[in-house]
């Protein structure tokens, strides 16, 4: 255990929060998560240092067999209709592929076939549903957002509001066709933000608009940097997903069934981070900093993290009490900064204060430019530790990676909630979207249009023609339970004794990664260059609870993965001619 006394343990007390501050950094790590995400997955490669990957990466412990065995009236699953004998008597329609059970999309994971719908859907069921249509609203920021056009600089994505709007209207046509939505159609509605996504008044006014003017029955997105808007639309009994910063398990519970969320909430990644670090690293030597003199010494944590919310000091003081509690780690200094562009003046101070603690292994949750500048700093004053993944978005991926000092990313390693990477030409949501229309999405950042719309419709299917909130709740936690590949993660929803509270978020696992600094390949947009990170175990993925307790292995190419040219075993997409 480290040693925590004196005034070592944090800075001096923090400045008040400006609203940009609260919500900013990791806001925008979300905005530009779902832009990138697809991209870090299906990254382009050369085939060369890849690996055979297991079929199955995690276990889907909460599973139940009988997942469908209670369908609302008017729904049937080929799973169950198979179980029980019944398949062969219905007629399922040129979209399923009746071999499998499941729809004729090449997409992982590939939906289930339902039975087409026959007769009289209820009509009017909840607000934003009629007879024929479910309306859903797609949030758009201004063209010119600040903030959207500062990160997007970083990461070579211009995408306008009319293209992504236009591969909402694509990936919308291609599931109207092929799930199964109970004589309705997706009927999507754009709206144009009246102000930038750091403005939680013109949040708050446009929630209102919506809820009023348009009453949808779900908005897609929002501005990310408050959560006035999901706020606002809950108040109003209007659903939304991926429309606030990340915030801890409790809040989703509060405005249940209203609030949704596609990548891990706040508490979730902390906890995977707090097994990594009593598991992985707690009570053994700094093998991997660069400077060798820590190479024998026993790791001594220091933890580097953004402000990013009124929940941040509550975040970080169930994190720590969580390494203390469980796996009998502290950290001997704790630096905190509010947004990336601040650290040219307070980063020298962050670094002196974890030199001056001893810290061998730098814990750093934070916005993907943060490091930017802290390592560039720390190599300036000859520091050179370990640096370990916490709760980040973007940080792993290189696109940003390649800015950062590589003296000091060279030692960069940890868990990760992305996946390992696919070459476009073969899977992903660019891949669909080519399958079908024969030409490339519009927009480029295709994962903030397909996996909301993955959530959406992949529940409204085991909803049956009564939709509702509540039942679209009931739904989507009763659904069975998605299990990982090396490519995909572990989606599911609810209870499944996973995570101490329930679950509004998609994403339940992670896998273990470093940073090869020697690597040459493509980034996540095509540009080929110096520096890649590698999967570890052909990206082999963890839940909860399964992470073995020994030291990480990291920093050998042996049975590691940079990029897979073709989907691996267990993620295989089948041949499909599409139905137009």
């Amino acid at each position: 255990m480290t040693d925590t006394g004196g005034s070592s343990l944090r800075p001096s007390e923090r400045p008040p929060l400006s609203p940009f501050t609260k919500y900013g950094p990791l806001a925008l790590m979300c905005v530009a998560l779902l832009a990138l995400l697809a991209l870090a997955a299906t990254g382009g490669g050369d085939g060369s240092d890849v690996v055979a990957a297991p079929e199955s990466t995690t276990v889907a412990n909460g599973r139940s067999d009988d997942a469908y065995a209670n369908l609302p009236d008017g729904v049937e699953v080929f799973a169950r209709a198979r179980a029980e004998g019944r398949a062969g008597d219905i007629d399922w329609g040129e979209r399923c592929d009746t071999s499998t059970g499941k729809v004729k999309l090449p997409l992982w994971p590939q939906p289930d076939c339902f039975k087409p719908f026959e007769g009289e859907n209820g009509g009017v069921t909840e607000t934003g549903v009629d007879e024929e249509s479910i309306k859903v609203v797609v949030y758009l920021p201004q063209k010119d957002d600040p903030v959207l056009k500062f990160i997007y600089a970083q990461i070579g994505n211009n995408d306008t509001p009319d293209q992504s709007f236009a591969t909402f209207e694509g990936f919308v046509e291609i599931f109207n066709r092929y799930y199964e939505t109970y004589g309705r159609k997706v009927q999507l509605i754009r709206y144009d933000a009246t102000g930038p996504i750091s403005d939680p008044t013109a949040a708050t006014a446009d929630a209102e608009t919506i809820a009023r003017d348009i009453r949808p029955f779900f908005v897609i997105g929002g501005p990310n940097l408050t959560n006035a808007f999901a706020d606002t639309l809950a108040r109003n009994q209007i659903a939304c997903i991926g429309c606030t910063p990340p915030q801890p398990a409790a809040w989703y519970d509060e405005r249940s069934p209203y609030v949704w969320d596609v990548a891990r909430n706040a508490d979730q990644a902390s906890q995977q981070v707090g097994e990594y670090i009593g598991r992985r690293l707690a009570g053994r030597p700094a093998v991997f900093a660069g400077d060798a003199a820590m190479h024998t010494r026993e790791r001594v944590f220091g933890y580097v993290h953004v402000v990013s919310s009124d929940s941040s000091q509550e975040l970080e003081d169930r994190f720590t009490a969580m390494l203390r509690d469980e796996y009998d780690t502290e950290f001997a200094t704790i630096q905190t900064y509010g947004l990336p562009t601040e650290l040219a003046g307070s980063g020298k101070d962050i670094i002196t204060r974890l030199k001056e603690a001893g810290v061998t292994t730098v814990l750093f949750t934070g916005d993907p430019l943060g490091p930017q500048t802290l390592t560039r700093i720390a190599t300036q004053q000859e520091y050179f530790p370990e640096w370990v993944l916490g709760q980040t978005v973007l940080v792993d991926t290189a696109v940003f990676s390649r800015t950062y000092d590589q003296r000091q990313w060279a030692h960069a390693f940890g868990p990760s909630g992305l996946f390992a990477r696919t070459a476009p030409s073969a899977a992903g949501a660019g891949f669909l979207y080519e399958w079908y229309f024969d030409e490339p999405p519009p927009a480029r950042g295709v994962a903030l249009i397909i996996g909301p719309l993955q959530v959406i419709f992949g529940a409204v299917q085991g909803v049956g023609p009564n939709l509702t909130h509540e039942r679209f709740r009931a739904a989507i936690f009763a659904a069975p339970i998605i299990p990982s590949t090396s490519v995909t993660p572990q989606v599911s929803f609810g209870n499944h004794g996973y995570f101490p509270v329930t679950d509004y978020s998609a994403v339940d696992d992670f896998t273990e990664v470093w940073w090869d600094a020697d690597a040459v390949g493509p980034d996540e947009i095509g540009n080929e260059g110096r520096g890649l990170w590698r999967y570890v175990s052909g990206g082999k993925r963890w839940l909860p609870g399964e992470l073995p307790d020994e030291a990480p292995n990291v920093f050998d190419p042996e049975g590691s993965v940079l990029i897979y040219d073709e989907p691996p075993a267990g993620a295989e997409l089948p041949a499909y001619e599409p139905l137009r």
